[in-house]
C-alpha cells in the first residue's frame, strides 16, 4: 500500500476520561452489563508514539514492565488493523505512560485508540470513525467513545454513543495508588444492578451516581480514606480507584491539589468536550 509516512515517528495524546455518572440498567445474556454513563475527555493524557515500519512487524517499547506485549491493549489494536485490513506495513510503538493503571480514567483503551486513529492516519487506510469504533469495541468498552471523540451520553455496554456539549468545568483527580480489579467489581455482591434508564434531565437535576463507589469504598480502605479526605464533592470515576471534584475554575481545584496528603497523587486538567487526540489530528490533515 502506498504511503508516504515509511519511518517516520508521530507522537499523539491518548486522554483520560471521567463518568460524570454511571449506572447499571440490567445485563445481557452474555453476562455484559448494561449501562448509562456520561463520557467527559480532559487535557490530560499518555502520549502514544509511533513509527511506521516496511517490514510489517508490530513491536512495543517503553511500556509497563506489567502487561505482556502480547496482552497490551496498544499491540491488539494495531494487529486487529493491520488483519481487518490486510495492510502490509508495520509498526513501533512507544508508550509514555501517565494515567494509572486501574484507575477508572481509560487508560488502556484510550492508548488502544489512540494506536487505531494515528494508524489509519499513518498506514493511509482512510476508515471512517465508525468503522474503527466498531473494531475498537471487540478491544474494550470504552474504546468507542475515544475513537469518535466526544463528550458523550452513552448506553449499551458503552458503545451506543450521543454526543453532548457539556460546560468544560475544572477537576481535581485523586490517585490513592490502589489497583482495583474491573472484574472484581462488577461481579461484587450489593452491586446495584437494576438503575431505571434516566434521561439527561436527571443529570442536569443531580439525581445521578456512581453504582461502583459504595464497593470500592467498602473493598479498598484507602478508596474510603480519599474520598474522607476531599468529602461531599468527591465523585468515583468508572470502576477504578479515582475520585474527582468538579470546580468553576483552575485556582480552586489548584487549591485542594496543594493540600493533598503525601501518600496520595493527583492532578488538575480541565474538562474537553472535543477529544485532545482528535485536535491533534484535525492540525494534521
Amino acid at each position: 500500500m502506498e504511503n508516504t509516512f515509511l519511518g517516520e515517528a508521530l507522537s499523539l495524546p491518548a486522554p483520560a476520561k471521567l463518568n460524570l455518572f454511571l449506572h447499571i440498567t440490567g445485563r445481557r445474556a452474555d453476562g455484559y452489563h448494561l449501562l448509562q454513563t456520561l463520557f467527559q475527555f480532559l487535557d490530560y493524557s499518555d502520549v502514544i508514539s509511533l513509527q511506521v515500519r516496511g517490514d510489517g512487524k508490530i513491536t512495543r517499547s517503553f511500556a509497563s514492565p506489567l502487561i505482556p506485549e502480547n496482552e497490551d491493549l496498544v499491540v491488539k489494536a494495531a494487529r486487529l488493523l493491520q488483519q481487518a485490513t490486510g495492510c502490509q506495513l508495520g509498526v513501533d510503538i512507544k508508550v509514555h505512560k501517565i494515567l494509572p493503571m486501574g484507575g477508572g480514567l481509560g487508560g488502556g483503551s484510550s492508548d488502544a485508540a489512540t494506536v487505531l486513529l494515528g494508524l489509519n492516519y499513518l498506514w493511509n487506510l482512510q476508515l471512517d470513525l465508525d468503522r474503527l469504533a466498531a473494531w475498537g469495541l471487540r478491544l474494550g468498552a470504552d474504546v468507542p467513545v475515544f475513537v469518535q471523540g466526544h463528550a458523550a451520553w452513552a448506553e449499551g455496554v458503552g458503545e451506543r454513543l450521543e454526543p453532548v456539549n457539556l460546560p468544560e468545568k475544572w477537576y481535581f483527580v485523586l490517585h490513592p495508588k490502589v489497583h482495583i480489579s474491573t472484574a472484581e467489581v462488577f461481579s461484587a455482591e450489593g452491586l446495584t444492578r437494576n438503575c431505571k434508564p434516566i434521561r439527561m434531565a436527571a443529570f442536569l437535576a443531580g439525581q445521578t451516581t456512581n453504582v461502583f463507589e459504595p464497593v470500592v469504598r467498602k473493598n479498598s480502605p484507602e478508596v474510603a480514606k480519599a474520598f474522607e479526605w476531599l468529602g461531599d464533592q468527591a465523585r468515583l470515576t468508572g470502576s477504578g480507584a479515582c475520585l474527582f471534584a468538579e470546580f468553576d475554575d483552575e485556582a480552586s481545584a489548584q487549591t485542594i491539589a496543594k493540600n493533598l496528603p503525601k501518600q496520595w497523587s493527583g492532578f488538575v486538567a480541565k474538562g474537553r468536550c472535543v477529544s485532545p487526540l482528535h485536535e491533534k489530528l484535525n492540525t494534521l490533515s
